[in-house]
């Protein structure tokens, strides 16, 4: 059923008052503008939008939706309620109650409320681990967007979109995802915004993830500048983040552990300022500050997982995801690897697991990585072998060149330990190389 228009419910309430376009045009108004508008010849600015609501008795969110107070005070609640789980670790929960917004009739009428509960309903999606419906919704968000409207959602939907399609393992396609977006943004002159330091972001860290090391030290230097010279804390922090990560790949992990220190501190500095648009970053960046020293500093294990286990703490208090929370437990799995204390790395990595399931996420192959290096430290070594032979098949599978490379490369190093056949030895060996680009 086609609801009223603007016009057709003016006129309805209008007559239902018993008064005239001349009344209710006086005094600020012109009986032929009441017509006018009454014939959906002409669109009221807000400020008349207001007026005319307070001479029908009625709000202004009802005259221009037809949707009564009391169901927009509902579905507001429903919002509020779904904003507050996702908050709080309950992406489920959050999803429901964002599909329920979504699922009103009356919300169409809302535009402002349904664009709320898109976004937030693609956010619970990938924080419950459903990614393929998350990008599904994120791409239709994508297409709507529009940078000349709205610069800042155009970044933000652009980035999750990416972030979700490499976590899926579509490297390329996260890619695609930052690049054409950032093109944009430089097409229409708003290449020195926030925006483009976040989009320069996510795209750096795509080529990270895919070992396009040649463009991530391109972009990274361009990055740095461009924070430092345009960027609020938020995206600054998120330049230093990616330049860490860039550090970590070169092996110049006392410089990434510089940088992610920097990045730490301008995170706190955002969240003290209210800047902070997703509260998961800070937990996300501690977790990869802890990986950095695990690798820098191997002396100050204990240390690393401290923090990992402060974070762990919180995200079960938070609205991190499964994907977060999963990456948190294999770092702390390998924080015990290096504390020597395989078991308990054992059983956190398989927690990780268990909570990643069977879908081929970039997270899944990290955390059998660290399965098999714990596995190998207990002397397992046909568990760990096997492992081994999945992370690195994953990784391959999602065009992760540099980190499939390692993983073959230890793995072949596994089996000449183990004494096994020439023939696996070598497969994995060459393996290594075809991902190297050898």
């Amino acid at each position: 059923m086609d609801r009223e228009s603007l016009g057709q419910r003016i006129r309805a309430l209008r007559i239902r008052h018993g008064i005239s376009q001349a009344q209710l045009a006086f005094p600020e108004l012109s009986d032929s503008y009441i017509s006018l508008i009454e014939s959906d010849k002409r669109v009221p600015a807000p400020s008349v939008i207001d007026l005319l609501a307070g001479k029908l008795n009625c709000s202004p969110t009802y005259l221009v939706s037809g949707v009564s107070e009391d169901v927009v005070d509902e579905l507001r609640v429903t919002l509020d309620y779904a904003e507050i789980a996702l908050q709080n670790g309950a992406p489920q929960e959050a999803r429901a109650r964002f599909a329920e917004v979504l699922a009103n009739s009356d919300a169409v009428a809302l535009p402002d409320m349904l664009h709320q509960a898109r976004w937030g309903h693609a956010m619970a999606l990938e924080a419950s681990g459903d990614l393929e419906e998350a990008i599904a919704e994120l791409r239709v968000l994508t297409a709507e967007a529009s940078a000349e409207a709205d610069l800042d959602h155009w970044a933000k939907v652009h980035v999750a979109l990416s972030r979700c399609l490499r976590e899926r393992g579509d490297i390329s396609a996260g890619v695609e995802a930052a690049e054409d977006a950032l093109r944009h943004l430089i097409a229409i002159g708003a290449d020195s915004t926030d925006a483009a330091v976040h989009l320069g972001a996510a795209l750096l860290a795509a080529f990270i993830e895919r070992g396009d090391l040649v463009r991530a030290r391109q972009l990274v230097e361009q990055l740095v500048e461009r924070a430092e010279r345009i960027g609020s804390p938020r995206a600054r922090m998120a330049a230093y983040w990616e330049a860490a990560s860039v550090a970590e790949i070169r092996g110049e992990y006392e410089d990434g552990v510089a940088l992610a220190e920097r990045a730490l501190m301008l995170a706190h500095e955002a969240g003290s300022r209210g800047l902070s648009d997703d509260p998961r970053d800070l937990a996300r960046l501690r977790v990869v500050y802890a990986g950095l020293l695990l690798r820098a500093r191997p002396g100050e294990a204990a240390r690393a997982r401290e923090i990992l286990a402060q974070v762990r703490g919180e995200i079960n208090a938070s609205s991190a995801g499964e994907i977060d929370v999963a990456r948190c437990l294999t770092e702390l799995a390998r924080a015990e690897t290096a504390l020597d204390r395989p078991a308990e790395a054992v059983t956190l990595a398989e927690q990780a697991l268990d909570l990643l399931g069977d879908a081929p996420r970039r997270a899944t192959a990290r955390a059998l990585t660290v399965l098999g290096e714990a596995c190998a430290r207990q002397g397992r070594r046909e568990r760990a072998i096997e492992v081994l032979t999945r992370a690195a098949t994953h990784l391959e599978q999602m065009e992760s060149s540099r980190e499939a490379a390692q993983t073959w490369f230890d793995l072949a190093e596994l089996l000449a330990e183990t004494g096994a056949p020439e023939g696996p030895r070598l497969d994995a060996y060459r393996r290594a190389l075809t991902c190297a680009g050898v």
